[in-house]
């Protein structure tokens, strides 16, 4: 899997469902330098990186190159520290055709949610 997100984030596993909604679990590096400066003595992860790890997750699961479009209804809802809650669900629901993505994120921790967007890629 490609990232340019080198070591940020692991993708320890997922599941295809039947109607084509993926759940990835992730796991994220604590010992990152973003964390280093986003914020020192209080790691928080930034919300453009919570976004690409969707997008790269998408293109692993669909198998195509994406640009992001658009983006609407993101809601960061609860701070993710590397160090406290490292372990991510990411729930897509991912529809496509011949030059669009579309999905649709919840990411959550326990029963923490953290984001929720809707997402629109270019292929």
């Amino acid at each position: 899997m490609q990232t340019i997100l080198t070591d940020f984030y692991t993708l320890e596993s997922y599941e295809k469902a039947e109607n084509g909604s993926f759940t990835a679990h992730i796991h994220l590096n604590k010992d990152h330098d973003i964390f280093k400066g986003h914020f020192p003595g209080n790691p928080v992860t930034p919300g453009v990186c919570m976004m690409q790890i969707v997008k790269e997750l998408t293109e692993e699961f669909t198998g195509s190159k994406l640009f992001l479009k658009t983006a609407s209804n993101v809601k960061f809802m609860a701070i993710i520290n590397p160090f406290e809650t490292p372990d991510l669900k990411l729930q897509l629901d991912i529809t496509e055709n011949e030059e669009d993505v579309k999905v649709k994120n919840t990411t959550s921790f326990g029963e923490t949610i953290a984001l929720k967007m809707s997402v629109s890629y270019k292929k």
